[in-house]
């Protein structure tokens, strides 16, 4: 099932030299804004003592898995923009297809297992207050190793699967499950039981324990404070980072769902095949979930004042040293 060689039969709804600008504009400057955004999160977390928790180190987690996606996953974009893969025909191009594809799916795989411990955590901040975190550091060594571990099982046979093809006098990064796994596997079965457990599922229990955060907030006030000050600091500092956690899962989401929805549109619905009418809506959904990698840095700075702090003692270190 050829997705990529069905779009090369029919006609793109825009101008094929606008798109290829479109697209290596945009394509480029998520690349910039993650490398840039994602390298200072981890730069500033490592440097900054009072930042050093689990919550920030699930950010981390998610900064190094969206660097992966810059580094190896954009490079191919624009290279399938410009470069004819004749000029690459080989193994270097067998590798370059199979690493983006492993590289990808690690990423986003690796993303929403951490938004789940982001949001456990959140959870266990603010429904149970006086209680011990969920996640200590030592869990946090635990967990974060695991989300990677989890997340390569479930890309090695995508990665397995996709090759180099030839169609049309084109070559194409193309899945070929039948030829991988033989012709009684099902590569659409496949893609539908990684696309609930690992985004439909996980939307609906992040759905569920936000919530209830929610509901919790507005309802109750935290138990056994002797200070009004204190419980009215305490909320205060639940409240700015849970807008933060809030903001990194719609991000991810609003990403990532549209691509995935039309992916399964085509398994199930269209007969394997991108209807020459939904080019469009394909590439605006591949461009959308390419850019969760540059939007979770920018979410970070723009609601967390820990992380502007840093940046601003970051820059000013900078600033300082001696030419």
């Amino acid at each position: 099932m050829n997705i990529t060689a069905n779009e090369s039969i029919c006609v793109s709804p825009l101008n094929r030299t606008a798109e290829k600008v479109g697209k290596a504009f945009a394509y480029s400057l998520i690349l910039v804004v993650s490398l840039v955004g994602n390298s200072l999160i981890e730069i500033i977390v490592f440097k900054t003592k009072s930042l050093r928790k689990p919550m920030n180190f699930f950010i981390v987690n998610m900064a190094t898995s969206d660097l992966l996606y810059a580094v190896f996953v954009f490079p191919w974009f624009l290279t399938k923009l410009y470069v004819d893969f004749e000029l690459i025909r080989g193994p270097i191009a067998q590798a370059f297809c199979k690493l983006a594809a492993f590289v990808a799916t690690t990423s986003s795989t690796v993303s929403i297992q951490t938004l789940i411990l982001i949001t456990v955590d959140r959870f266990g901040a603010v429904i149970f207050p006086l209680r011990s975190p969920f996640f200590s550091s030592k869990l946090c060594a635990t967990f974060i190793p695991t989300t990677w571990i989890v997340a390569m099982a479930v890309a090695l046979p995508f990665t397995f699967a996709t090759k180099l093809i030839e169609y049309q006098g084109q070559l194409f990064c193309s899945i070929q499950w039948k030829e991988a796994f033989g012709e009684s596997s099902c590569f659409a079965n496949y893609l539908l039981a990684t696309t609930v457990v690992f985004l439909y599922i996980p939307i609906a229990l992040l759905t569920i324990l936000y919530s209830t955060i929610l509901m919790q907030l507005k309802s109750k006030k935290i138990p056994g404070e002797q200070s009004v000050n204190v419980e009215e600091q305490r909320a205060k500092r639940n409240r700015h980072v849970l807008k933060m956690a809030i903001a990194i899962v719609l991000g991810f989401v609003l990403c990532w769902l549209p691509w995935s929805t039309i992916k399964l549109l085509i398994m199930f619905a269209w007969d394997g095949r991108l209807p020459c009418g939904k080019i469009l809506f394909w590439s605006i959904s591949n461009v959308m979930s390419a850019s969760n990698c540059a939007i979770n840095p920018c979410i970070c700075f723009f609601f967390s004042g820990n992380y502007r702090q840093g940046l601003k003692r970051l820059l000013a270190g900078f600033r300082a040293v001696p030419e």
